[in-house]
């Protein structure tokens, strides 16, 4: 799968919590971030799981 690289701009505050919880799930900073919007595009009704999606890596912990 391609990925698009993009800027993302969050408090430093909130960036810190992303990366405490992304070392937590032993993510990367990235992964954490894919992760998560991964799971509210879900939660929105709005991503259906493809068949060669490895399951492990996107669900929820």
């Amino acid at each position: 799968m391609a990925k698009k690289k993009f800027v993302l701009r969050l408090e430093e505050e909130k960036m810190k919590a992303v990366e405490k919880w992304a070392a937590d799930e032993f993510r990367s900073t990235n992964g954490q971030l894919e992760w998560i919007i991964t799971k509210a595009l879900r939660d929105a009704g709005r991503w259906k799981k493809k068949t060669n999606e490895n399951p492990s890596s996107d669900d929820p912990a």
